[in-house]
């Protein structure tokens, strides 16, 4: 069963506000969020605040520092803990879109072998993805930026690269 978990239940609303075109509102309410989590808080909530909040980032160097926050923070989620919050939730099935994220904010500032180590290592677990929507959406993005990657490159990519 699980539980009702108000970090992440204000985070969504964080989320759509940005989704809904309110970047630097969304953005602060995730940087209120992650400074009350703190840096040594709960794994899920802080790699789930650092994940989204990459993605509210006006310069790519920010975007990066908020994905290497959101790596950092999984590597002490648990599988146990994750469940939790959503039953069918693998940490594992977390790290291909964090190593994708990654791959494209390097690619896009120019750091040519780190995205391609974070688009190999994407690559490497794209096995952990479920097999439905957002799994085939991920799989394609992963080709996306290989092949931006290959094209040497640094644009934006039209459509969304999956948070």
């Amino acid at each position: 069963m699980t539980e009702i978990d108000n970090v992440m239940v204000e985070m969504g609303r964080a989320v759509e506000q940005g989704r809904a075109g309110d970047r630097a509102g969304a953005r602060a309410a995730l940087e209120a969020l992650w400074d009350s989590v703190g840096a040594d808080g709960d794994a899920l909530h802080r790699c789930s605040i650092a994940h989204y909040c990459a993605d509210l980032q006006d310069a790519v160097a920010d975007e990066l520092e908020w994905d290497r926050r959101a790596l950092a923070a999984v590597t002490d989620l648990t599988d146990e803990r994750a469940r939790r919050f959503q039953e069918s939730l693998q940490v594992r099935a977390f790290l291909p879109s964090l190593h994708l994220n990654l791959a494209d904010g390097y690619r896009r500032s120019g750091e040519t072998d780190r995205a391609r180590h974070h688009l190999g290592l994407a690559m490497d677990q794209a096995d952990a993805l479920p097999a439905d929507e957002y799994g085939a959406w991920l799989r394609n993005a992963l080709d996306r930026v290989r092949a931006a990657l290959d094209a040497g490159s640094r644009a934006v990519l039209a459509g969304p690269v999956p948070a």
